[in-house]
């Protein structure tokens, strides 16, 4: 039988009702999947934020390699720290499906992650948890094992926005 096709706007709209969902507490299973260079990971929808199309970016002189810019967004100014160069030095392409995260809003700040794609919705019963590595920082709250062996780390963004490293842009 064939598998019925999905436009990216009806998508987008369901993501967007579930996040919505989610920030009234209605969802508890699902997780969003992204994925930063060669690493996935998982975020609550609670927290998730928005997620957009990678807008133009400004540069900001004397800011560390990892820090991308700044985006407006309807008129706001968004941080953008780029994930994967943040963690591995990996720095992401930027492509048709590179994304932005938008994380900060719900705790006051505007922070928003550049990631390599989005990975869609994610039931935490279809993973299994493994050991956290000692050296892990906070905000890796616990990383996860898929049905095909890959490695799911969870992500708590108010640990992330709470990182000294993470917030300091300076080079």
């Amino acid at each position: 039988m064939a598998r019925k096709k999905t436009s990216l706007r009806d998508f987008q709209q369901y993501l967007s009702e579930r996040l919505k969902s989610a920030a009234r507490g209605q969802v508890s299973s699902s997780l969003l999947g992204v994925r930063a260079g060669k690493e996935n990971w998982l975020l609550e929808l609670s927290e998730a934020g928005e997620i957009i199309q990678l807008p133009p970016l400004t540069p900001v002189p004397l800011t560390n390699a990892a820090f991308s810019g700044i985006a407006n967004i309807r008129g706001n100014l968004y941080a953008v720290t780029d994930f994967s160069y943040f963690r591995t030095g990996e720095p992401t392409v930027q492509n048709a499906f590179t994304r932005l995260l938008l994380i900060g809003a719900k705790m006051g700040s505007n922070a928003a992650l550049l990631v390599t794609r989005m990975q869609g919705l994610k039931n935490i019963k279809d993973f299994e948890p493994v050991s956290r590595p000692e050296d892990a920082p906070a905000w890796i709250e616990q990383p996860y094992r898929d049905q095909a062996g890959e490695i799911w780390n969870k992500l708590s963004v108010s640990a992330l926005l709470n990182d000294e490293r993470f917030m300091n842009i300076g080079a």
